[in-house]
């Protein structure tokens, strides 16, 4: 009989359970435990602290943008308003301009195609507000032959009296200037039937001014055209005829 108390030597126990067969082993020992699959560590959930917070409704806030919003709204209505009545009650209106003279000297065009000429401009400028002054800044004007820029000039700066009006000079001066050849047949044709016909732009900053108030400065724009000059074939002078020519104003 056995001893059951003393220790078992020789092949290790089989971490199968004692009542499994053995069946198929020739040796009649129990089969070795099978590799049991490598055990994998499910990866810790990551720390993301970017939680999403639910909107909270805050009526305090939504009722002060409103009433913001509708304060600007407010404020626009009303100072446009009174833009407008004042620009009723003022009614500023546009200056008048005209040429009432011009002095060409030294004109002449050559088979080159380079022209020179001296010209002397006087302008009428006219003030029909009664209560609005204004005043020219940065006058520049320029002398043209159709479309053709022949030469450019500055005008000093002067302010305007309600109900005045004003003389100004410009003078102009082309030595040898290159022209298109088509520029040189058509002064050859004018000066053939006794008058050049030139066009004259001004441009200036204007301010319409009542007391302490003024409105903002604003660029105007002065086109005189076909100012005609009666051209000495000889000597190469002329003057205005016709009489003063009126000039397109805008804004």
């Amino acid at each position: 009989m056995a001893d059951t108390s003393r220790p078992v030597t020789g092949y290790p126990a089989s971490s199968y359970p004692q009542s499994q067969p053995t069946v198929g082993n020739p040796n009649g020992y129990p089969y070795p435990a099978p590799h049991a699959p490598p055990y994998h560590h499910q990866q810790p959930p990551p720390n993301n602290h970017n939680y999403a917070y639910p909107y909270r409704y805050d009526p305090a806030r939504t009722t002060f943008l409103r009433r913001l919003v509708a304060a600007m709204i407010a404020f626009f209505i009303v100072s446009a308003s009174i833009i407008f009545i004042i620009w009723l009650v003022l009614r500023p209106r546009l200056p008048n301009f005209s040429v009432d003279s011009v002095s060409l000297t030294n004109f002449n065009v050559s088979s080159t195609s380079a022209i020179s000429g001296n010209w002397a401009v006087g302008f009428s400028v006219n003030n029909p507000n009664k209560k609005m002054s204004i005043a020219y800044d940065e006058i520049d004007s320029v002398v043209f032959y159709k479309s053709t820029f022949l030469s450019e000039t500055r005008i000093s700066p002067f302010t305007q009296a309600t109900r005045s009006q004003s003389s100004i000079n410009a003078t102009f001066s082309a030595a040898n200037s290159y022209v298109e050849q088509s520029v040189v047949s058509g002064i050859a044709t004018d000066r053939g039937r006794g008058t050049v016909n030139f066009n004259i732009r001004v441009l200036a900053r204007v301010g319409f001014r009542t007391g302490g108030w003024r409105l903002r400065r604003r660029l105007l724009r002065v086109l005189c055209e076909n100012v005609g000059v009666g051209v000495s074939s000889t000597s190469g002078s002329g003057k205005l005829i016709g009489g003063a020519r009126e000039c397109r104003v805008g804004i």
